[in-house]
């Protein structure tokens, strides 16, 4: 899930980037969790998921906030930082050259574009210059192979630069037309969505391409989608989209989210379900029928700041996830969850920014998705803006908050680190399985050390979450630069 709700405290470790759902701007996106029809990132082809972990403010060549991308593949003991690949513009066969503000890595998408076996990566660097164009934005497809991800790759050419800017700001992959070929839905500051149709030639050429335009504001780098999610939510075999970003209908231009509905000749807005409020998203099968449920992570508090506090739709202090049940006619019933929640962990306070991220996926193979949520400023022991990530057990039932339910800071027993002020523990979480069991593993991004990052791995042991063979993978060690702020696993792969 990601883009323009450019995570505030990513970029200066402050307190929470949104006035009541009015936002506040930088330069990174909040991820977004991916869809239960793309299980996993298979890069190499081994049976064995792969994480993408994304360091969009990494120096390259000398250039600050050039971005990197660091793929790390799954092994029988989990992801490392010695079996993986580390990727900018500068390396061979990638698109373009690493430059001063590029962000590359901003967003990414993986899907097997070009039906070879291998799972390709999009990335989007949305603040690359192209020509005379400030800040047009590029994208790029890295092909997949036996060897994984080397750098290999292609550009998805703009077909309309002059429309708009910071093209590939937000990326999507699916089905969306249930042709059997993957999709890749392309955004900008536009409100115009751009669908290039499965079958990609190794040249880059896709299948075909059309457009969509859901009814979200367009015209600056905040507006047009801030974030992209697709899954199957009507269980018809097409993949759905969940575009978020600032609905027209009001003068305050709340953040609001719509579902698109796939469709035999792709996406179409006439069939747009308005959303709960939200700014990054899940879809995934949490009570197991078949239909995807769309948990969307409205992190910021009840009310707007300021001497004249306005009422924020669907929201509340600390922070809440939004769920909105799947049918066979779309989105259905909703509800939502806090952390005063009975059976969430920890309490509600102002700025704990409980829903900053979240994702699904299967933990303990019970066929039920379960869902890790992030507050990645809560306060543990006095220290400011720590972080702590909940899980919470899919049932029948929905989310399950009367028992079974986790939580992890760098404070908790067998767990790499310490908890330390601005460390962000949570700014982006994974649940993927790179083991090769069947089971979802936890993957956990911070802002750790003034902003490096850090990418920590939690494992399943077949019925929960566990810190028995945890990790913290650095930054350097994983073969970034540490000058600046990389912000390493502030975004991961969807």
């Amino acid at each position: 899930m990601h883009k323009q709700h450019l995570r505030l405290a990513l970029a200066t470790a402050t307190a929470a980037a949104l006035t009541g759902g009015l936002l506040t701007l930088t330069t990174l996106p909040a991820a977004a969790a991916d869809s239960f029809k793309v299980a996993r990132a298979d890069f190499n082809g081994d049976g064995v998921g792969d994480v993408v972990a994304s360091a969009p403010g990494a120096s390259v060549g000398g250039h600050a906030d050039a971005g990197a991308v660091v793929v790390l593949y799954g092994s029988p003991t989990g992801v490392t930082s010695t079996k993986r690949t580390t990727l900018s513009q500068n390396s061979s066969g990638v698109p373009g050259t690493s430059e001063t503000g590029d962000f590359f890595g901003v967003d990414t998408a993986y899907a097997d574009f070009n039906g070879d076996g291998y799972d390709d990566l999009a990335v989007g660097t949305p603040d690359e210059k192209v020509g005379t164009d400030t800040d047009g934005g590029t994208v790029a497809i890295l092909w997949g192979s036996r060897s994984g991800l080397t750098g290999k790759g292609v550009t998805v050419d703009d077909p309309a630069p002059s429309t708009h800017d910071f093209w590939g700001k937000n990326l999507a992959a699916g089905d969306f037309d249930g042709d059997g070929k993957a999709d890749l839905v392309v955004g900008s500051s536009a409100a115009t969505l751009y669908l290039y149709k499965g079958g990609f030639t190794t040249a880059g050429t896709p299948g075909g391409r059309t457009t969509v335009k859901p009814p979200i504001q367009s015209g600056s780098p905040s507006q047009g989608p801030m974030n992209l999610t697709a899954g199957d939510v009507n269980g018809d075999g097409r993949t759905d989209l969940v575009v978020d970003g600032f609905e027209t209908q009001t003068d305050h231009g709340w953040n609001t989210n719509y579902w698109l509905p796939g469709t035999a000749s792709g996406l179409g807005a006439a069939g747009a379900v308005k959303l709960r409020t939200g700014i990054v998203t899940g879809i995934g099968d949490i009570n197991g029928d078949g239909f995807g449920d769309i948990v969307t992570g409205a992190d910021w508090n009840s009310k707007t700041e300021g001497d004249n506090p306005v009422p924020v739709p669907d929201s509340s202090d600390g922070g809440r996830a939004n769920i909105t049940y799947g049918s066979a006619s779309g989105p259905a019933g909703t509800t939502y969850i806090t952390q005063n929640t009975n059976g969430v962990p920890g309490t509600s306070e102002k700025g704990d920014a409980f829903g900053w991220d979240l994702d699904l996926g299967d933990i303990n193979g019970d066929g039920y998705q379960d869902l890790v949520v992030s507050a990645p400023q809560e306060d543990i022991d006095g220290v400011s803006n720590t972080g702590f990530v909940t899980v919470l057990y899919g049932s029948a039932n929905g989310v399950n908050t009367t028992s079974g339910a986790q939580s992890f800071a760098q404070s908790t027993a067998g767990v790499p680190g310490s908890d330390e002020k601005n460390d962000l523990f949570g700014a982006d979480v994974k649940l993927d399985d790179v083991t090769g069991d069947g089971k979802a593993d936890l993957i956990v991004g911070s802002y750790e050390n003034g902003g490096d990052g850090a990418v920590t791995y939690l494992p399943s042991n077949g019925k929960k979450i566990v810190t028995t063979g945890s990790r913290a993978l650095s930054a350097s060690a994983s073969g970034l630069s540490t000058s600046g702020t990389p912000q390493y696993g502030a975004v991961f792969a969807d």
